[in-house]
């Protein structure tokens, strides 16, 4: 494999990429993604060839490639800002509550939470979950016991204007 006289290309290859980029430091990173290219790609050199036209083609084919990216993400970004503009704000006291409520639930022991976490938010069965934790099935119901009553507990100290639809799972 011939030696690739790289340092002496890399003035025009800068060259370039300002012209395409123009901006210095992006022209920088446009050179450096290009030389890793051509490192990778080096088996397709043709001994013989042309190394400055070969790399500077490198070098347009990364930029055409930074600017198909960048339509991309630009499209990405538009489609979720039109999700997060469809979105409703909940009202202030339904915020609230659920902060509320989320604050009830982090200050339950690990062991009530994590085994109220596994049944209640992601749905595994009780058996699935007391396998899961490690526990008996007996030891797994007792700690979900114990949680949803502190959860009660907290509800029913509420003022009842703060009290909503929102309800504690295994709650009346």
């Amino acid at each position: 494999m011939p030696r690739f006289d790289i340092i002496g290309q890399l003035g025009s290859l800068r060259r370039y990429a300002r012209s395409l980029t123009r901006d210095g430091a992006e022209a920088e990173d446009l050179v450096h993604d290009a030389l890793v290219r051509a490192y990778e790609r080096r088996g397709t050199f043709r001994s013989g060839g042309n190394l400055r036209a070969w790399l500077l083609s490198i070098v347009h084919n990364a930029f055409i490639d930074r600017l198909r990216s960048r339509k991309s993400e630009a499209v990405r970004i538009e489609q979720a800002e039109y999700l997060a503009d469809a979105s409703i704000q909940a009202p202030q006291e339904h915020s609230i509550r659920l902060a509320e409520v989320r604050e009830a639930f982090f200050k339950l022991p690990e062991e009530q939470r994590s085994a109220l976490h596994l049944v209640a938010i992601e749905g595994l069965t009780y058996s699935q979950a007391a396998e899961a934790i490690g526990v008996p099935l007996g030891t797994l119901m007792s700690r979900i016991g114990r949680a949803r009553a502190a959860l009660r507990e907290m509800e029913d100290t509420l003022p009842a204007r703060a009290k909503s639809h929102l309800r504690i799972v295994g709650g009346p």
